[in-house]
C-alpha cells in the first residue's frame, strides 16, 4: 500500500525507508540487546550512532574542521536566545527581517543585547528579498543574522550574502532549519548555522548548530550552562543527556542522503538538483493555471516550501477535503498567511508533487 503524501511544513516526511529501517531496529539495536531510546548517551553503543551521524553530516556538508558541530534541544526558538547570550559580547547585533521567523528572532534577541534591523521585507508584505546594498550594517555588530529560508511566506536566500563586500567582518548567522540539508553552505560566508530538525533531517526534539571554533568561548555570565556552547563542545553535545533517538534518526537520514542518485550525480548534490525539478515543476503550473497564485517574487522563491492562493477563500475547504481524500495531507497555509502551503522537502518524491498537480489540476477544471 502507498502511504499518503505528507505536505507538512514540520515535523514533516522522513524517508520511508529510515522509518522503516528504525522500526526494524526498535527492540535491538545491531545485536545490543536496545532499543535505541533505552541506551545510556555515554555507552559505547550510542557513542558509536553519535560519532557516525557527525561524521556524515560533515563529509554531506563539507563543513571544515574549523568548525564544531553541537546537537542541542530547544529549536531554533531556544536558539534565538541561545545565540545573542553567547555572540552579543555587549554589542549591537544586526538582524534581517525577512519574515515572520526573523522577526521572531529579532524580537527575542532584543531580551538579551541591543538589536538593529539592517533591513527588511515588510513593507513587501515579506514576498521580496532587500537588495544587498540596501542592507545598513552596524559598525562593530556582534553578528549579522538571517534566516536563510521563511517557512512560512516561502522566501529563500538562493545565494548567501558575502558580508566583506558590505564593509564588515561581523560573522553571518543562518537560521537554516528548513532547507539544511537541501543545498551546500558557503563555508566561506558562514560563521553559525543553526536549524531544528523536524524539517529535513529527522523528528521535532534535535537542534543542530554548526559554529566556527574562534566564535565558542564568549558566553555572557547569565548563560545556562547547558547553553553554554563552549561547554557544549567541550562536553562533545553530552553535558546533559542529549536528544538521543532524534539524534539517532538524523543520522539514519544523512546516511540516506549519502546513498541518494539523480543521473550522475549522488549524495547532496543529487538531492539539490531533485529539489531544483520538484519546484520549478509546482511553480510552472501554478504561474502558467490562471487559477492559482503564488505571490513571491520569482528571484527568491524557496525550493522547500511554497504557500499558493485559490482565488476564492471560500474554495479552500473543499480544496483540503479533496485533497486528504487523493492521500495529499497537511497543505493548510500557515494561519498567518492563509491559502495553501506545499512542503517539499528532501524526503518528498517527485512522485508527490506530480500527485499533488493532478490533483490541483482537476480542481481547478472543476472549481474554474
Amino acid at each position: 500500500m502507498t502511504r499518503p503524501f505528507n505536505f507538512s511544513a514540520g515535523p514533516a516526511t522522513l524517508p520511508e525507508e529510515v522509518l522503516q529501517q528504525a522500526a526494524a531496529e526498535m527492540l535491538d539495536w545491531h545485536g545490543s540487546g536496545m532499543g535505541v531510546m533505552e541506551m545510556s548517551h555515554r555507552g559505547k553503543e550510542f557513542i558509536s550512532i553519535a560519532e557516525q551521524a557527525e561524521a556524515d553530516l560533515r563529509e554531506i556538508l563539507s563543513i571544515p574542521a574549523s568548525y564544531k558541530v553541537l546537537f542541542m534541544q530547544g529549536g531554533a526558538i531556544a536558539q534565538n536566545a541561545i545565540l545573542p547570550m553567547n555572540l552579543s559580547r555587549g554589542k549591537r547585533a544586526d538582524y534581517i527581517i525577512t519574515g515572520s521567523w526573523s522577526q521572531k528572532s529579532a524580537k527575542e534577541a532584543r531580551k538579551y543585547c541591543e538589536v538593529h534591523v539592517a533591513a527588511s521585507n515588510e513593507g513587501d508584505h515579506h514576498t521580496t528579498l532587500p537588495d544587498y546594498d540596501s542592507w545598513k550594517i552596524s559598525d562593530n555588530a556582534a553578528y549579522v543574522h538571517v534566516c536563510s529560508n521563511e517557512t512560512i511566506h516561502g522566501v529563500e536566500m538562493h545565494e548567501l550574502p558575502d558580508l566583506s563586500t558590505l564593509g564588515t567582518q561581523a560573522p553571518l548567522v543562518i537560521d537554516c532549519s528548513s532547507h539544511i540539508v537541501s543545498r551546500p553552505i558557503d563555508w566561506s560566508r558562514v560563521g553559525v548555522a543553526y536549524a531544528g530538525a523536524q524539517k529535513n533531517i529527522g523528528p521535532a526534539g534535535l537542534t543542530l548548530v554548526i559554529i566556527r571554533e574562534d566564535l565558542i568561548g564568549h558566553a555572557l555570565a547569565i548563560t545556562p550552562s547547558a547553553f553554554d556552547y563552549r561547554i557544549v563542545a567541550d562536553n562533545a553535545s553530552m553535558y546533559n543527556t542529549p536528544p538521543t533517538y532524534p539524534w539517532y534518526l538524523a543520522g539514519l537520514v544523512f546516511q540516506w542522503i549519502k546513498r541518494q542518485r539523480e543521473g550522475d550525480l549522488t549524495g547532496l548534490a543529487a538531492i539539490e538538483a531533485r529539489n531544483a525539478t520538484k519546484a520549478q515543476l509546482f511553480y510552472d503550473y501554478v504561474d502558467q493555471s490562471g487559477y492559482y497564485i503564488n505571490k513571491v517574487a520569482t528571484n527568491c522563491r524557496s525550493r522547500m516550501n511554497i504557500p499558493f492562493f485559490l482565488p476564492d477563500d471560500q474554495l479552500n475547504e473543499a480544496f483540503l477535503a479533496g485533497a486528504k481524500a487523493q492521500g495529499l495531507l497537511q497543505l493548510k497555509g500557515h494561519k498567518s498567511v492563509g491559502g495553501m502551503r506545499a512542503s517539499l522537502y528532501n524526503a518528498m518524491p517527485v512522485a508527490g508533487v506530480e500527485a499533488l498537480l493532478a490533483y490541483m489540476k482537476d480542481f481547478a477544471a472543476t472549481h474554474g
